[in-house]
Parts: structure tokens; C-alpha cells; sequence
């Protein structure tokens, strides 16, 4: 009688085989002694594949697919920043609503306030006889803006502006340049920089740059109304006419051959800052007629590009009409 299969032994390949004597008892004693039913022998078969086996080239090949796919994926150019596409805005804030309130070519609609408020926008509100006003209490007012928006009491409903094109560029002897700086709140902090330091315009991109918002117009504390918004869509061939103009096209680079401070003197300058962490694009520092760069003197070598705006304007405002 052939040996019938008993079991398999998956982890270490072994078969077992019941051995039956034909005349019944045990199988004749392989060495003189009473030996059990069954023998344990070295099969040439290979071990089935287990459970284990087939979770693990499950993953493998998961873990695969992934690979490639982010190698294909690693060149591809980064997704435009989302833009607000809304014709109504909630500016908040008693800076930022007092310089709307008195910018001519701000459409406004409601001004929502406090009684509080209202006494300290120190402006005549019988001026727009065309504007709303509806008294409200704060919590109204965080319903209507966030529970995290500072509105001092005071949220205006306005329409945005169109930003200019390059042709109605006001002439001045220092313009700023920002190449795809992407977050509202630094843009607004830049912008409120420019005013102060008498900067005539600012040029940003038509992609990669935050349209109007509440928190732009905030951070800017009153700047989006006093300063110039030109947006284009090439910058590259616009810094090469402002070089045509007369500017000089100065872009702020941490690996800049000269510190700004050792830049000579300039009729107008055009001072380029680039994005958040990458900084200026490629194309554009081929451009600039100069890249320069702030020397930190502590142990902090470099700032937020909204604090470098502050200081570039100041040391680019010491370099003109000299």
C-alpha cells in the first residue's frame, strides 16, 4: 500500500507520511525498536507560498506603484495659488476700514460697526451719503468675519479693485517687485512697508500671488489703498522694460555677490523680492542688473520676506538721488 500524505509542515517544507505494514501492526522497526505510525521525511516539493508571503508582495508592489508615481510627479510645475473670485469683500479693522472709507475709488456698500467703533473711525460718515450703516454688536461681528479676525469693532462690505496693468505704471524712483510671493499676510506687510518707505508702486504676478482679501487688506493696515497694484503676466519682460526705462532692476538674493549696503547710487530702482523659501526664479536673476544681499550681523542669518522688505526699502530709499 503506497504511504498516504498526513501533513505539511508550511514553515519548514517537511511532509509527513503514515507508513502502513500491508499485514497490519506497525511498519517493520527501521532499528529494532517500536517506532510510531508515521515518519517524518525531506520532500523535494517546495513549500506552498504562505499568507505571509503574499501580504508582503502586496505592500512591495503598493510601495512600487508609489515610487513611480511621485517620479513622475516630481517635475510637474506646482499648482497655482487658489485666488478669491468673489465681488464682494469684508474689510475689518479700524485702519483698514478708515483708509477704504476714504478712498474714492473703493466701491463700498455697508459699513457694519460698533457704537464704540463708530466714534473712533474719526471719519464723517455724512461724506458717502451712497453707504449703509448698520450698528452691531461684536458677536455679530465675529458670525460675520471669524472669532479669529481682529475687527477692532468695525467690518466694511466693498467690492474689490481691478488691479492696473504695466501701461499705467506711475512714474517714481522706487518701485517694488514681488516674484510670486504667495501668502496674504506677507504681501500685506510688504505693502504697508512700501508706503511708509515711499515706494510709488507694486508689481506682482497675475499667477502665484494672493488677490484681495480681508486678511491682504489687514495685514496692510490702510496700504491697499494708498499704494499702486500692477499686475502682469510675464515678469520677465517687464523688468527688462523698466531696465529700458532708466530703473535699475536690484534683486535681493541671500547668495547675492555684494551686500546692498555697498551698491552704488541710483537714479530709480526696481527692487525684486522672491517667493516664500525659494526665492527669486531663475529667469529673473538673470535679469537683475544687480543681486545683492543683507548681512546679518547675529547668529540669525536670514528674516521672513516681509521683514527684509522693511529693511531692502529702507537701504534702497538711502541709495536714490544721490
Amino acid at each position: 500500500m503506497p504511504p498516504r500524505l498526513l501533513r505539511v509542515n508550511n514553515r519548514t517544507g517537511r511532509t509527513s507520511f503514515i507508513l502502513r505494514n500491508p499485514a497490519g501492526g506497525h511498519p517493520p522497526s527501521l532499528t529494532g525498536t517500536a517506532k510510531p505510525d508515521y515518519v517524518t521525511i525531506m520532500s523535494d516539493r517546495k513549500p506552498p507560498r504562505t499568507m505571509s508571503d503574499e501580504h508582503n508582495r502586496f505592500h512591495a508592489e503598493k510601495r512600487r506603484k508609489r515610487r513611480d508615481a511621485s517620479k513622475a510627479t516630481q517635475f510637474r510645475k506646482r499648482p497655482e495659488t487658489k485666488r478669491e473670485n468673489t465681488s464682494d469683500l469684508l474689510f475689518y479693522g479700524l485702519h483698514t476700514v478708515r483708509h477704504a472709507l476714504e478712498n474714492p475709488n473703493r466701491k463700498k456698500h455697508t459699513l457694519y460697526a460698533t457704537r464704540n467703533a463708530l466714534a473712533r473711525l474719526e471719519f464723517d460718515l455724512t461724506a458717502l451719503p451712497e453707504l449703509t450703516i448698520e450698528e452691531k454688536t461684536p458677536r455679530d461681528l465675529d458670525r460675520m468675519v471669524g472669532s479669529d479676525a481682529v475687527h477692532q469693532g468695525a467690518v466694511l462690505h466693498v467690492q474689490p479693485q481691478v488691479a492696473e496693468t504695466v501701461d499705467a505704471l506711475n512714474p517714481s524712483d522706487l518701485i517694488l517687485v514681488l516674484d510670486q510671493v504667495t501668502d496674504p499676510h506677507n504681501v500685506g506687510a510688504i505693502m504697508r512697508s512700501a508706503v511708509a518707505l515711499g515706494a510709488g508702486s507694486i508689481i506682482t504676478t497675475s499667477r502665484y500671488s494672493p488677490s484681495e482679501t480681508g486678511v491682504l487688506a489687514k495685514s496692510a493696515s490702510g496700504a491697499l489703498e494708498l499704494l499702486q497694484h500692477v499686475e502682469v503676466r510675464n515678469l520677465g519682460d517687464t523688468l527688462e522694460a523698466l531696465q529700458q526705462d532708466g530703473y535699475a532692476v536690484v534683486g535681493l538674493d541671500s547668495e547675492g555677490e555684494h551686500a546692498f549696503e555697498s551698491l552704488p547710487s541710483q537714479q530709480h530702482i526696481a527692487l525684486v523680492l522672491g517667493s516664500e523659501g525659494k526665492g527669486l526664479r531663475q529667469r529673473t536673476r538673470e535679469i537683475c542688473d544687480h543681486l545683492v544681499r543683507l548681512d546679518m550681523p547675529g547668529e540669525i542669518k536670514s528674516l521672513n520676506v516681509s521683514n527684509a522688505a522693511a529693511l531692502a526699502l529702507y537701504i534702497a530709499r538711502s541709495k536714490l538721488g544721490v
